[in-house]
């Protein structure tokens, strides 16, 4: 009888003792969601320039074999300047947004020198369905995503601002792409890139691991958007919510993981759903039981 009341003290003092730790990794332990599927496009929509809403014009973005690509089979000669964005069809404020990403093969036929090995997530962007039939890019803050030449460095993660204008350091930043501290990323290699979205405070680019650009206060102005809806173009707006979009731009991309951790929940540590990592109070969704 001694015996077991003796194991029966040491489970209750383990069962005790490792009860707020085990709380406290629940509440740190990050919640990534898939928000590609790996089967198909639902959830997002299409958006091409000179093309209607969800008119995917030669399959350009497609998933095979669990990978989401962009691809150019079926454009002939041309490319034509259809400059291409997918959107999650979610409105956003306070997350990270991962994806893991490759070019692969040639740039289609008739496309820019500046768009070779190069596309972009779209953050804060508008939504797809208020892009006019003939707009190129969406109003949005552009994480541009690169791949290196054969020879010579360019970096990935920078900044570029279709409509827009950032802050850094306190002031006013209008020239249009300004480069990230990266490394260059060669040939068909994978490489994870996140973006840490804070409402209208602030943005960070991370690119496997490592942050090489942060800025403040997104916000509307400039040019470097055409046929945009003026009612869009509010100068000096500061964007606080938007949407997510990769882009299509003429060389062939693929990503092989979408994800997204949400930033804004529960921050009542005695909830169930509470979570460390929270930045932004959202406690009407706490559960307590």
């Amino acid at each position: 009888m001694k015996h077991v009341r003796l194991v029966l003290l040491v489970w209750l003092a383990v069962v005790v003792g490792a009860g707020p730790a085990a709380a406290q990794a629940d509440a740190d332990r990050k919640e990534w969601v898939p928000i590609f599927n790996g089967k198909n496009l639902d959830g997002w929509d299409v958006k091409i320039t000179g093309h209607d809403l969800n008119d995917n014009a030669g399959n350009t973005f497609r998933v095979e074999n669990g990978v989401l690509k962009t691809a150019y089979d079926a454009y002939g000669q041309s490319f034509g300047n259809c400059f291409g964005h997918l959107f999650y069809r979610q409105k956003l404020s306070h997350y990270i947004v991962a994806v893991e990403y490759r070019f692969v093969g040639e740039q289609a036929p008739g496309a820019p020198d500046w768009a070779f090995r190069n596309s972009g997530i779209m953050v804060h962007s508008q939504s797809a369905r208020s892009m006019t039939k003939d707009q190129d890019f969406p109003v949005s803050i552009e994480v541009q995503l690169l791949g290196g030449p054969e020879k010579g460095e360019r970096t990935t993660a920078n900044l570029c601002t279709p409509g827009t204008h950032v802050e850094m350091d306190g002031k006013l930043v209008t020239q249009h792409c300004v480069n990230s501290t990266s490394t260059t990323y060669r040939g068909d290699q994978w490489v994870r890139v996140e973006v840490e979205v804070l409402g209208g405070a602030a943005i960070r680019h991370i690119v496997e691991g490592q942050t090489v650009l942060a800025y403040q206060k997104p916000q509307i102005g400039g040019g470097n958007v055409t046929n945009a809806d003026p009612s869009v173009l509010k100068e000096g707006t500061v964007l606080e919510e938007g949407y997510i979009a990769l882009q299509s731009e003429s060389h062939p991309i693929e990503f092989r993981k979408v994800e997204l951790l949400n930033l804004a929940g529960c921050t009542d540590p005695k909830a169930l759903n509470f979570k460390s990592y929270f930045v932004k109070s959202d406690n009407a969704t706490c559960r307590y039981r």
